[in-house]
């Protein structure tokens, strides 16, 4: 795959005979400087099914337009910035080639699942520029925004083994597919490097918008002794910390936990009993999908739109981490997680992306 797509060279050409064109021409040229607007930059993005408020990394990515609108004094809409919001895989297509008649400069697909509908649209559409979120698609047109959510869900990993109190810990992912195995293998290995003793639950719930899925494996998981359920299913982890309230507010004593995902979930865990308010949220593993589509839209508005280009953040980017909201997470867990954090980065530690990987791991432990 071409790494940099470079931008065309500008060339000055001086005509003959200046003083005879000039004669007439700057008439014209004054009149036609009177009824042209110069166009202003735009982006959109079309959500997948999970929607733009799935509060993971459909509202992230809309929240970094957001950010980048009102900092370039762009409108909500067209010639501005917006967003499209599938119901279905059926509108991924339908919806990109809308912005596209749109005339809107980037416009992004978010998320794996629009992986081929990005790759077929700009195969059709070769003037046009794209960016995917969270894959890769091989077009000149296209930037492929990816992430190393197997180093954050290490990170992770280390909160969850570290504060499990049964040494029974969950994962519930979406889709069984190779991005999701990236944060099981991450977090297994996180959880693994901390607390060997404990054990790790996988289930897969098939969807990305299935709250109701969530909840009843959520559900199974607390009853079989699970305290800590860290999902990476999107809009369908919306039901893991349904549950955990649930059985919070029915015994507020309950030591039990969720780690969010994509971003600061910690809202999403605040449960009220009687006068009491608690969050159930030990920590999110936070994907900052705002800050790379921000990132993209700035260079593409500056001219260095990078089609053609994979990239990548990680936590040496701070594009991986764990969420700023640490209420719930002690001083001596925090400490550890900084310590592994940098291991990672200084190369002491390779996290596994693959199970196959994570297996030759947990056998070198």
């Amino acid at each position: 795959m071409k790494k940099r797509k470079f931008g065309l060279g500008l060339s000055l050409v001086l005509a003959a005979g200046t003083l005879l064109g000039a004669c007439g021409a700057g008439d014209k040229n004054e009149e036609a400087g009177d009824t042209t607007e110069e166009k202003k930059f735009s982006v959109a993005m079309v959500t997948d099914v999970g929607g733009v408020d799935d509060k993971s990394f459909n509202q992230s990515a809309w929240e970094g337009l957001q950010k980048f609108g009102a900092e370039n004094g762009l409108e909500e809409g067209k010639g501005g910035y917006s967003y499209l919001q599938s119901s279905s895989d059926a509108d991924y297509a339908t919806n990109l080639n809308k912005l596209v008649r749109d005339d809107f400069d980037v416009v992004y697909g978010i998320g794996f699942l629009m992986t081929d509908a990005i790759n077929e649209i700009a195969e059709q559409q070769p003037e046009a520029n794209f960016a995917i979120v969270d894959s890769v698609v091989e077009k000149p047109n296209v930037a492929s925004i990816t992430f190393k959510e197997h180093e954050g869900s290490f990170l992770v990993g280390v909160v969850a083994g570290l504060t499990t109190k049964t040494n029974k810990i969950g994962f519930v992912g979406g889709m069984e597919i190779p991005l999701i195995e990236k944060f099981e293998s991450g977090f297994l290995a996180g959880v693994k490097s901390v607390n060997p003793d404990a054990t790790v639950e996988v289930q897969y719930a098939g969807a990305f918008d299935k709250a109701d899925t969530g909840k009843a494996i959520a559900s199974s998981m607390y009853a079989n002794g699970i305290d800590v359920v860290y999902h990476a299913a999107g809009a369908t982890g919306n039901g893991v910390f349904s549950e955990a309230k649930d059985l919070k507010t029915k015994d507020p004593n309950r030591e039990l936990w969720v780690i969010g995902v994509d971003k600061d979930q910690a809202p999403e865990g605040e449960v009220k009993v009687g006068d009491t308010t608690y969050n159930v949220t030990l920590t999110s593993m936070v994907k900052r999908v705002d800050v790379a589509v921000y990132d993209v839209a700035t260079k593409a508005m500056n001219g260095e739109f990078p089609g053609g280009e994979i990239i990548e953040y990680g936590l040496d980017q701070d594009g991986i981490g764990i969420a700023p909201t640490q209420d719930n997470i002690s001083e001596d867990v925090l400490t550890k997680v900084e310590e592994w954090k940098q291991k990672i980065i200084n190369g002491e530690v390779k996290v596994p992306l693959t199970r196959d990987e994570y297996k030759e791991f947990e056998a070198s432990i």
